[in-house]
């Protein structure tokens, strides 16, 4: 079955140590009062009911799956889900960070970020049903009108209600200016909206008394394309004006997708057949309102990436503690035993090391990600408030695709590790391989984000948003570049500010000229500016360490050789990676399509 055990001490170390959040707190009036006390006891609090009640269901959602009934269109879930559900929703998790004016606590986002990654580490699929709603709590926040609030958003806030998503079609995924669906105007303030959505995560089930989704279509004046896209909100149950639940709407399961992974997240082909809507934004601007969904969900599957991480070092490093295999190499490690246990060896090393190194980084990463959204949200100072916008809205793709690439990465290490028993069912660690596999395609393919990245974030702006996480970099280099015992994080970390900038510009000259070099140079271009953040941090992270290893806590000698580890074995890469992206297009298109 495999463990779980939230990782408090690493979050903490993060949160007050690398980012002193409760001091950036203090300067936001809405979360003045959150101090360290607060922040530890909630993250005790869900750590024990993601490592009790959800990692417990992992392998059987996994096993069970989810079931249509054809007759019903109802779905049921696996057993236990509902339940854990239950207990989620009485605790008051899904009202954590919302608006205290429909019911939820008001709290900051970073808190919530620790909590997703915990949830996302003990059960991915079951995470799915409620961490959707929080995109719908906040695209209906943002853009619904003020009656669509007062009816929707307390039912979101409080869990009663859940949310979704429905933006693909069978016949167009992520080109959204294909979309077929339509909505037809009605006499009441209402639309009729018709049409099939696809691949609908949590888009049916029986967790929730209602479900709300959010459903892109088009109005009878629509133009082509994507400036004809409208957002509509369709809820499962069509509400009576006091929040109780009316007649069954027109919206329904028709099939259950058979999946890789996720296995006890319901997939769904949702039909929708006059199925009554209400009409969300302005009409035509759909898309830029859904955005604000696709934008969260982006970042929610950032920390799918990070949560599968941290997991499947977990089990690997209590797996490569117990198998004895062989003896080291330089000698007998366990001489009471008949084989050394296989963590003594120096592969598996380079494996739970390529786990935890990527679990930190993205930890650091994600969490001060989140500590800029709340000071987008929160902070007085406009200037502040636009500074994290543009930081966000740079790296939110790079904690999308570098972080789920790197999920990924780390769970086939962790299988690696267990050897035979990882391709067994019975471990659990193979089911987080493909668990993985999807946060590399869904909510924007990793390709997706890095041409996002690459072609809108930065040259769009002649990397204006770039040069601003850059200072960052060049302000602590700056400031350790004279400290011999920094020297082997900062001077690697300055070296490859420089190739970023450098290769920006050449793959900015290069695109005036073709636009297919953005294209060809786009993934490798990501990774190597996910690396400029992760050594950033992991440099951080360092300086820390270095400073207190006197203190007698093994954590920060740990901390400081995972550092070590990163720039010596995981760095590297970006030397490949700069290459293959200056290689251009012509290697990519020489052959003819019909040739291959």
């Amino acid at each position: 079955m495999g463990q779980y055990i939230a990782p408090l001490r690493d979050m903490q170390f993060v949160l007050h140590e690398l980012l002193d959040v409760s001091s950036e707190l203090k300067a936001m009036p809405a979360h003045a009062e959150v101090d360290a006390e607060i922040i530890n006891h909630l993250l005790e609090e869900g750590g024990k009911f993601t490592s009790k009640v959800l990692f417990p269901l992992n392998q059987v959602g996994d096993r069970e799956g989810c079931t249509l009934d054809s007759t019903t269109h109802e779905v049921t879930t696996p057993a236990g889900f509902k339940e854990a559900y239950r207990q989620f929703v009485e605790a008051g998790w899904p009202a954590l960070t919302c608006d205290p004016e429909f019911g939820g606590q008001g709290l900051p986002i970073v808190i919530y970020n620790c909590f997703s990654e915990m949830l996302n580490s003990s059960n991915q699929a079951w995470y799915m049903y409620p961490g959707l709603s929080h995109g719908a709590y906040e695209c209906l926040h943002e853009h619904g009108t003020p009656e669509l609030k007062a009816l929707y958003l307390p039912k979101l806030v409080s869990g009663q209600w859940t949310g979704t998503m429905c933006l693909t079609e069978p016949h167009c995924g992520t080109d959204l200016g294909l979309l077929r669906s339509r909505a037809v105007p009605q006499a009441d303030g209402s639309c009729k909206i018709t049409g099939t959505k696809i691949f609908i995560s949590a888009g049916e089930h029986d967790m929730a008394e209602n479900i709300v989704h959010l459903v892109l279509a088009r109005l009878p004046d629509a133009p082509k394309g994507t400036k004809g896209i409208s957002l509509f909100i369709v809820p499962k149950y069509l509400p009576n004006a006091d929040g109780t639940l009316g007649a069954r709407n027109g919206i329904t399961c028709g099939a259950l997708e058979e999946k890789m992974g996720i296995h006890g997240n319901a997939t769904c082909e949702m039909n929708l057949e006059e199925a009554s809507g209400w009409l969300i934004g302005s009409p035509h601007k759909g898309l830029n309102a859904m955005f604000v969904m696709m934008n969260a969900a982006r970042l929610g599957v950032g920390m799918q990436g990070l949560g599968l991480t941290e997991v499947a070092f977990q089990n690997a490093l209590a797996y490569a503690r117990e198998r004895l295999q062989m003896r080291s190499l330089s000698g007998i490690k366990a001489p009471d035993k008949e084989a050394d246990p296989i963590i003594v060896h120096p592969d598996v090393r380079r494996m739970l090391l390529t786990a935890k190194a990527y679990a930190e980084g993205g930890r650091a990463f994600s969490t001060f990600v989140a500590l800029l959204i709340d000071r987008e949200l929160s902070h007085p100072d406009e200037t502040v408030r636009q500074d994290a916008a543009e930081l966000v809205t740079l790296l939110t793709p790079i904690i999308k695709a570098f972080m789920t690439d790197n999920g990924f990465i780390a769970a086939s290490e962790a299988m690696q590790v267990h050897g035979g028993s990882g391709f067994i069912t019975d471990t659990g660690v193979e089911q987080y391989v493909r668990d993985a596999r999807i946060n590399m395609i869904y909510e924007g393919t990793n390709t997706i984000q890095s041409l996002d990245l690459l072609g809108r974030k930065i040259l769009m702006d002649n990397g204006a948003k770039l040069k601003k996480f850059g200072a960052l970099v060049q302000a602590f280099v700056e400031e350790n570049g004279t400290d011999e015992a920094m020297s082997e994080f900062v001077t690697p970390l300055a070296d490859l500010g420089e190739k970023v900038t450098k290769l920006t510009m050449e793959i900015g000259m290069k695109a005036m000229q073709n636009q297919d070099e953005v294209g060809a140079a786009a993934v490798p271009y990501l990774r190597v500016v996910g690396h400029l953040v992760y050594s950033y941090f992991f440099a951080r992270m360092a300086k820390i360490a270095l400073a207190k290893l006197d203190s007698g806590d093994s954590f920060y000698k740990a901390k400081l050789a995972t550092a070590r580890f990163y720039f010596a074995r995981l760095l590297p890469e970006t030397a490949m990676l700069i290459r293959q992206a200056r290689s251009g297009a012509k290697p990519l298109l020489d052959l003819e399509a019909e040739l291959f």
